[in-house]
């Protein structure tokens, strides 16, 4: 009897260290999938690799990396979608809402980490936010909601404005959302809004021409990977032609940009990391509920405000996160 007691034990210990090494050696792949061109060192947002490495996952070790992007050329993320699936990675994080689409139509299985996306419901990617339901969770900007707060910011900026252009990309639902909240704002507001939608590069130019036929008080530029994309010449212009402008993300406001308000970009990715982290220990996405930001930063840039010969308000500038002079 001890005998027999003394094997168990040894199988049963054995089998324990056994399972133990399987799982020390599980290595975990995320896949990433973005609309936007292919960063310059061909690797995953930094803030959202460092957030999984503090979660002890170490590149190499115990998890590697797929990414795939579009090169803002949205008929390529189904074909990209269904190359990051077949590579069976253990989730897919994606970055905005037509990638999260795409990654959602290639697959009902692997878990779909949403980084950032505008309006996942308006858009028909989840249920709701609180019970997203099947293989997909992640965060929402909160974008089309913050639409209205950006513009009355903008309106505090240039009071005077009657007309107000708003640049957005017409081939993203979610980006629509957003230009008919600052158009139901704007109502609201007292100022009409001129809209200048694109689909692609050459037609920025066509949108500069309509606000050198018929100038606007204030620009309000909606982001996205075709808008990021030309940002440049959306900055250039708007300080050549003297136009304040609001921007959604601080980068454009550190990049010459009048003024910004809205989540930090690595804020969100160092929460999808989380959400990552929950998954690959069990628990499904479905449960997860779609988080929104915490906290949105205002970013003011007084040396654009210089140039453009502009008077930013005081009680502006005291409420703002980042002064860039």
């Amino acid at each position: 009897m001890k005998r027999r007691s003394f094997i168990t034990g040894a199988a049963v210990v054995l089998f324990a260290a056994r399972l133990a090494a399987q799982q020390a050696a599980k290595v975990y792949r995320i896949g990433f999938l973005g609309l936007g061109p292919i960063p310059a060192d061909a690797a995953l947002p930094a803030s959202f690799r460092n957030a999984l490495q503090q979660l002890g996952y170490g590149e190499g070790k115990n998890i590697t990396y797929v990414g795939r992007w579009a090169e803002v050329k949205r008929e390529r993320l189904p074909a990209l979608a269904a190359e990051i699936v077949a590579l069976k990675v253990d989730v897919i994080v994606t970055l905005g809402s037509p990638a999260a689409a795409a990654a959602k139509e290639a697959t009902s299985k692997i878990p779909i980490v949403m980084a950032l996306a505008g309006d996942p419901v308006g858009v028909g990617l989840i249920e709701s936010l609180a019970r997203p339901g099947g293989n997909i969770t992640g965060f929402s900007d909160n974008a089309t909601a913050l639409s209205a707060k950006r513009l009355e910011i903008l309106k505090e900026v240039v009071p005077t404005a009657s007309r107000i252009a708003v640049l957005w990309n017409t081939q993203d639902r979610a980006m629509t959302l957003r230009y008919q909240e600052i158009d139901r704002a704007a109502r609201v507001l007292g100022v009409s809004v001129q809209p200048l939608g694109v689909r692609e590069p050459d037609d920025f130019e066509r949108a500069f021409a309509a606000m050198d036929h018929n100038r606007p008080d204030a620009l309000f530029m909606v982001t996205d990977a075709l808008t990021t994309l030309n940002r440049k010449r959306v900055l250039d212009y708007a300080e050549v032609h003297r136009i304040p402008a609001m921007y959604e993300f601080a980068t454009l406001a550190r990049e010459g940009g009048l003024i910004s308000y809205g989540p930090s970009i690595d804020d969100m990715y160092q929460r999808a990391a989380d959400y990552v982290d929950k998954i690959l220990k069990g628990t499904k996405p479905g449960d997860l509920p779609v988080e929104q930001p915490t906290r949105y930063y205002l970013v003011v840039n007084l040396t654009t405000a210089k140039v453009l010969g502009l008077t930013i308000p005081q009680s502006l500038v005291l409420r703002a996160d980042e002064v860039v002079e």
